[in-house]
């Protein structure tokens, strides 16, 4: 590879970056501003037309914020573990099937486990370097939730490379040109759908971060840019997870308008359902998760991979 097509690659990395973070802002906007019409209230309305600049406010304000020193903190563990986690779901975006001047490879879906895998470490140091019993307590839910979560996961991404027989999800475009996967897979999609929501800690699975219980879990003890990459690596895997949806089920990755308006859709679920369903109880989601989807998902696999030996 010549110098000028590596420096091509970095600089649409870094542009790519850039739009990605400037999305995540919109979506912060977009959440508050649903949830305040579900609410019967307008939302962020001050700042800039209709609110538009209130999440570039809100950033300003939280890394500009004097970051608090935690006397028996373990302190490199405590700074450096939402840098990391910020990091990890910045990286597991290089997943995408770009059609030019990215990474794509043909073992895509082993790139996005192993990260997957990696971001729960981050969740157990952040709880357990601040040192607290409320934050240690929320890592350990969010880390317990997340592995359990994980095996579903795993399984139903099973199911679907079973379909394309292929690692690399360019390959879900080209099954899906006549018929969405969604269709044929619905009970799977709708498991694959909550799985999201308990792998990205989002309500009504958002155990880690209990406000009721636990005064705000895990990340309690962090507040300016610490809090602020946290919340950043929150909002940035739920539009990985929403983009993961789409590809699987929804007729993978096209660049058109079609592919963002699904994409935002996606995202607007994962906010309508914070909005409207009230926080599960944690032992019953343990009971979801190794009852119902684990055995659903292993009995699926195995349908899938029959009805795939039989069209062959």
């Amino acid at each position: 590879m010549m110098m000028v097509d590596k420096f091509n690659i970095m600089i649409g990395v870094i542009i790519f970056f850039i739009g990605l973070l400037i999305s995540i802002a919109f979506l912060t906007l977009l959440e508050r501003k649903v949830l305040g019409y579900i609410q019967d209230r307008k939302g962020p309305n001050k700042l800039g037309f209709m609110g538009n600049l209130q999440p570039f406010s809100d950033g300003i304000k939280l890394f500009t914020k004097e970051q608090i020193y935690l006397n028996y903190s373990n302190y490199l563990y405590y700074y450096l573990s939402p840098v990391i986690s910020f990091f990890l779901s910045l990286m597991i975006w290089m997943l995408i099937p770009y059609y030019f001047n990215f990474i794509s490879f043909n073992l895509g879906v082993l790139y996005l486990l192993c990260f997957l895998s990696v971001g729960v470490y981050t969740l157990l140091l952040a709880g357990w370097s601040s040192n607290s019993n409320y934050s240690m307590l929320g890592g350990l839910r969010a880390v317990a939730q997340t592995i359990s979560y994980e095996v579903s996961l795993s399984l139903i991404l099973i199911s679907s490379l079973i379909m394309i027989m292929d690692f690399n999800l360019m390959s879900l475009m080209l099954l899906q040109q006549n018929l969405w996967f969604i269709f044929l897979m619905f009970p799977l999609s709708m498991i694959m759908f909550s799985s999201m929501l308990a792998e990205t800690n989002r309500t009504p699975f958002d155990f880690a971060e209990g406000e009721s219980e636990l005064v705000s879990g895990f990340n309690i003890e962090y507040s300016g840019g610490g809090f602020a990459l946290i919340f950043l690596a929150e909002y940035s895997s739920i539009l990985f997870m929403s983009l993961l949806f789409n590809l699987l089920y929804m007729g993978g990755y096209s660049l058109n308008y079609m592919f963002y308006m699904k994409l935002s859709l996606i995202s607007f679920l994962f906010i309508w359902v914070r909005g409207t369903l009230p926080r599960y109880r944690y032992d019953k989601l343990m009971y979801l998760c190794w009852k119902i989807y684990l055995p659903v998902s292993l009995n699926l696999v195995m349908f899938f991979l029959g009805m795939k030996m039989f069209i062959l």
